[in-house]
């Protein structure tokens, strides 16, 4: 049984799948498992559970997860987890036994065809389990081995929207002879909202650049690539 820690952002003035996230993660037999959300935007009249605070003004995103993830030390898995997922059954559980199997410290759940897709690597590939990458993006599910946290934690981009961090994160995991994968066989959805739909793309785009200009970090050749495939 693992230590579960999962921390997100859920904005209240925009459609959401905030609930089914909650309910996703609490559903997990095999692990303990908390939650740790914060709300941003209008004062909801209602917040989800495991709500720990609400923040009114617009605040960078990483600045937020990293007020909830100091104590990451103490967890197994730490989850980073966007407010607009849908998930499949039996979703933690089966997750987190494919990444115990391929060893892999930095991971995520591979997008469903029906997603927005961002960057085409991380789109579902029928007919495997899981596969040896050398990119994990930063969302909208990001998940760290307690090995990789040590390494990632806390989030350098505090004033941006963490664009070019996955880019940076595996220079950092490959350097210190960890593993990163992507999960296929337990995709999720990501079809709520458009990325830069609620931010400037041009300012994310300044940000990124800033973000890996700052650190070591991959070309988009050198890291979209898959190194091993697992059925």
């Amino acid at each position: 049984m693992a230590t579960i820690l999962v921390g997100g952002v859920y904005l209240t003035d925009k459609p959401s799948t905030i609930d089914d996230a909650v309910a996703a993660f609490s559903a997990s037999r095999q692990h303990t498992v908390t939650q740790r959300w914060i709300s941003l935007g209008s004062a909801p009249q209602s917040p989800v559970a495991h709500t720990l605070r609400h923040v009114g003004e617009r605040t960078p995103k990483y600045q937020l997860l990293n007020s909830l993830f100091g104590d990451a030390s103490n967890f197994d898995w730490i989850v980073a987890c966007d407010d607009d997922v849908e998930f499949p059954e039996d979703f933690v559980d089966r997750l987190i036994a494919l990444a115990d199997r391929h060893d892999f410290a930095l991971f995520q759940p591979a997008r469903s065809r029906e997603s927005y897709i961002d960057h085409a690597i991380t789109a579902r590939i029928e007919g495997i389990a899981a596969r040896r990458t050398r990119f994990v993006e930063i969302g909208p599910v990001t998940v760290l081995r307690r090995d990789a946290a040590r390494l990632l934690l806390p989030f350098t981009d505090t004033e941006g929207m963490g664009w070019g961090l996955d880019f940076v994160w595996p220079a950092i995991v490959e350097a210190a002879g960890l593993r990163l994968g992507i999960v296929d066989a337990v995709p999720v959805h990501h079809r709520l909202r458009p990325s830069a739909v609620n931010y400037s793309y041009a300012e994310a785009e300044a940000s990124m650049t800033a973000v890996v200009g700052a650190a070591g970090h991959l070309s988009r050749h050198e890291a979209y690539r898959v190194l091993e495939t697992y059925p």
